[in-house]
């Protein structure tokens, strides 16, 4: 396989309730998934094409378990990215390069049966982990906006809780939040996600998995 690594600080959202069933190899809470993640790319690298500064993201949705597959996906990759880093984030984002389920896009691709064409994009990302605030915007694809869970009686206060997978196959810890995503006409996938699970989480990814 050809040598990339790629760390950085990502951002998500999907239709499950707080907490994301999914995370624990339960149902989704809707019985189907649909999301997305962006990624702000830190450290980065495929081969010798440096991947530093980038970002991606990536729309996904399955009809019922992501395990019972005849899903969707679509990359959208940094406009600001050359020929050579262009394929180099899709050839990853689409699994390739990657051991046999060694992460979680390599699963994403394999469960999915339908591919959308990659779009390249300006992404704003804005993304404090310490606040659990985040903003996304991708002109003609989507908005986003992360934020700590609030229990229902008080405006004032947050609830803070993580989740620690020591041996995942995305983070081995991650924040919980509350987020909202609308997706815009240039989506293949459609999302109208409103308070449901926001995940910020630090990713070092490579061909093997995660590096610790």
């Amino acid at each position: 396989m050809i040598d990339w690594y790629i760390e950085g600080i990502a951002f998500g959202n999907c239709n499950c309730a707080y907490g994301c069933p999914c995370q624990f190899e339960a149902d989704p809470t809707h019985g189907n998934c649909r999301g997305f993640e962006t990624l702000r790319i830190d450290k980065g690298h495929f081969a010798d094409i440096d991947l530093s500064g980038l970002k991606i993201a990536m729309l996904y949705a399955w009809p019922g378990l992501i395990s019972e597959g005849k899903g969707e996906l679509q990359a959208i990759i940094d406009e600001q990215a050359n020929d050579a880093q262009r394929h180099a984030l899709e050839t990853v984002l689409h699994g390739k390069e990657t051991a046999e389920a060694a992460t979680h896009w390599w699963v994403f691709h394999a469960m999915s049966d339908t591919v959308h064409p990659t779009l390249y994009k300006p992404i704003e990302f804005e993304i404090n982990m310490e606040h659990v605030t985040a903003r996304v915007e991708i002109p003609g694809v989507l908005s986003s906006t992360g934020e700590p869970i609030r229990p229902d009686h008080t405006s004032d206060a947050v609830h803070r809780a993580q989740i620690v997978i020591p041996n995942g196959i995305e983070y081995e810890v991650a924040e919980m939040g509350s987020a909202s995503t609308k997706t815009n006409t240039d989506s293949a996938i459609k999302l109208d996600l409103v308070n449901s699970y926001g995940q910020f989480n630090e990713l070092r990814h490579s061909g093997t998995g995660i590096v610790h």
